[in-house]
């Protein structure tokens, strides 16, 4: 059976361009869409709600708030450690994503605030933290998702590996930045 609206378990494909304060910030074409399963927090709440009950070609505009996006800007995730515990501390410069791996083995983007000779100090925000998102949307496919997809909480891509443990972005070429922390 042909899906024809947006619902949950739906994988949807989409073009995109992502403005913040007039600026694009990330784009996704039509030849080269973003795909992700509807209704499994996979991308911006925002924009999840704005896409229920869309269809194939349906193109619009929609405006998501920050807390309906990457959450509001939190001071408490600005954060100053020693240089000794970061490794590579002399490559870092200003403006730098780093990855740094907590007590339990998550990893986490942050960004190189500032350098000293004892400390560095990252933000752990999400870069578009606190920031209104603009959205330009087109549809461009839609399927049901498989069991396997439902299961796993996310689509599938041809890339996708069965037997790899750890997908991730390595493993495909992939524009999958509408949501990463949620």
């Amino acid at each position: 059976m042909a899906v024809e609206k947006i619902a949950d378990g739906v994988v949807v494909s989409i073009a995109y361009v992502l403005k913040v304060d007039g600026q694009e910030v990330e784009r996704a074409d039509a030849d080269d869409p973003i795909e992700y399963l509807h209704g499994a927090a996979n991308i911006v709440p925002g924009l999840e709600e704005a896409l229920n009950g869309r269809a194939v070609g349906d193109k619009f505009s929609v405006t998501v708030a920050p807390e309906d996006g990457y959450g509001p800007y939190d001071k408490t995730e600005v954060e100053r450690i020693p240089r000794k515990d970061i490794p590579g501390v002399e490559q870092l410069k200003r403006g730098m994503m780093v990855e740094m791996e907590d007590d339990e083995g998550y990893i986490y983007e942050a960004t190189v605030m500032e350098i000293t000779k004892d400390s560095v100090v990252l933000d752990f925000n999400h870069t578009l933290a606190g920031k209104t998102l603009n959205f330009d949307v087109e549809v461009v496919g839609l399927r049901e998702a498989d069991e396997e997809e439902i299961a796993h909480g996310h689509a599938h891509s041809e890339d996708w590996d069965e037997d790899d443990d750890d997908w991730d972005d390595d493993d495909e070429d992939s524009d999958d930045d509408v949501d990463r922390r949620n």
